[in-house]
């Protein structure tokens, strides 16, 4: 046995700094809880091994004597037990430490006048947000940590309980010495204590994360865009071809057109070859969902191109859901097979396995084998990798077709 396995000084410090890393220390400030005096424990010599370690012990003793309150004026205090040992008769021995005051643990760690912050940011708050108590005791560290903004905190906490649902982009709030860069760094921190003091009502509680802020407390955010790029010249929009534009102007745009194609490649969207009467839409995944407000598309020939996988089907089915006249373009066994050598592999943990109610017989019928393994362990045909000359032919095709 050696002195280091016995409690130092320095231990006595790291155990009173883990109560403040995890914020109990100032948790305890704000809820009154009694915690000092604090009883610490104390690695010690056992008495039968004392006689072997005596010098060491006495250094040891000395050290934690000359680190203690009476020798200080601050800290903690030992409490000795006494023993009687057979070879070196009557000693004493530490037996537990104590902290009698928080203000001894504080000075102890140099933390007295962050403590004194704390109270005051804390008093500060309450008096402004009583609801927000309950946090403060969760979060303490973090209102030390935010110490320098916390008063600009405070006023977008005022502005907000003020004009719920502002209806305005981030750039547009006047609150003095705060900008949208300060607000765009701390939007997880402003959500969780702006669900704490503002009404239900004022709360989107289907809109969470840091991405759907502005959603969640009704300001405006970046609105959703949708890239097209328009086919036949003579449908060109003011001269130009290749657009991208908010849903709500898409929506009022009524080109003139009778054949709609979706893709959800990029670069097959750039890559389209001209196409007479025609457009084509930059789908965006999942995010065909957005086309459903399109009234003007219920009137126009869709066709819809996406990867022969799993979510390839499982977004042509939703697209269903608001354009049930959609059809499919190279989502279909021919070209699947055609392109064996082709073939990759959707990720095993994301594929889409559920069930879909929109497909043909014949997309129903390729979507299972897909979903059930039946070409081979997670099979998917990418849009990209068609062969340039098979997507052209087959565009002709479903024009021809219509």
């Amino acid at each position: 046995m050696s002195a280091p396995a016995w409690t130092t000084p320095e231990q006595i410090r790291a155990q009173l700094q883990r109560r403040w890393d995890d914020g109990s220390l100032l948790a305890a400030r704000l809820s009154g809880e009694t915690v000092f005096p604090l009883s610490l424990s104390v690695r010690a010599p056992a008495a039968a091994a004392l006689a072997a370690q005596f010098d060491e012990a006495r250094r040891w003793i000395r050290a934690l004597e000359e680190g203690a309150r009476p020798a200080v004026g601050h800290g903690y205090e030992i409490v000795w037990r006494d023993i009687n040992h057979r070879q070196l008769g009557r000693n004493r021995l530490p037996e537990k430490i104590i902290l009698p005051s928080a203000e001894d643990a504080l000075r102890l760690l140099g933390r007295l006048a962050d403590a004194r912050r704390f109270d005051a940011l804390a008093a500060a708050t309450l008096a402004a947000f009583p609801s927000l108590r309950a946090w403060l005791a969760r979060r303490p560290v973090t209102l030390l940590e935010q110490a320098a903004a916390w008063p600009r905190i405070l006023s977008i906490l005022r502005w907000f309980v003020a004009h719920p649902r502002p209806g305005l982009y981030l750039r547009q709030l006047d609150i003095a010495g705060v900008d949208s860069k300060f607000i765009e760094m701390r939007k997880g921190l402003l959500a969780e204590l702006l669900d704490q003091v503002l009404p239900a009502d004022a709360i989107d509680a289907n809109a969470s994360g840091v991405r759907q802020f502005e959603a969640r407390y009704g300001l405006l955010g970046k609105p959703a865009l949708i890239r097209f790029r328009m086919l036949d010249p003579a449908a060109y929009i003011g001269g130009m071809s290749d657009l991208a534009v908010p849903v709500a102007q898409f929506a009022s745009l009524f080109p003139n057109v009778r054949h709609v194609f979706i893709t959800e490649n990029e670069v097959n969207g750039l890559a389209f070859p001209d196409a007479s009467d025609s457009m084509v839409i930059f789908g965006g995944g999942y995010a065909v969902e957005r086309l459903a407000d399109i009234a003007w598309l219920s009137d126009k020939d869709v066709i819809y191109w996406g990867d022969i996988d799993t979510h390839g089907f499982a977004i042509l089915d939703r697209l269903r859901a608001a354009l049930p006249h959609a059809r499919t373009m190279l989502m279909d066994s021919l070209t699947l097979l055609e392109h064996r050598t082709l073939w990759g592999c959707e990720d095993a943990d994301k594929r889409f396995v559920g069930t879909l109610q929109r497909l043909t017989d014949e997309e129903g019928r390729l979507f299972a084998m897909l979903r059930d393994n039946e070409l081979g362990e997670y099979v998917r045909m990418e849009q990209e990798r068609l062969g340039y000359t098979w997507v052209t032919q087959a565009i002709t095709v479903s024009i021809e077709k219509s």
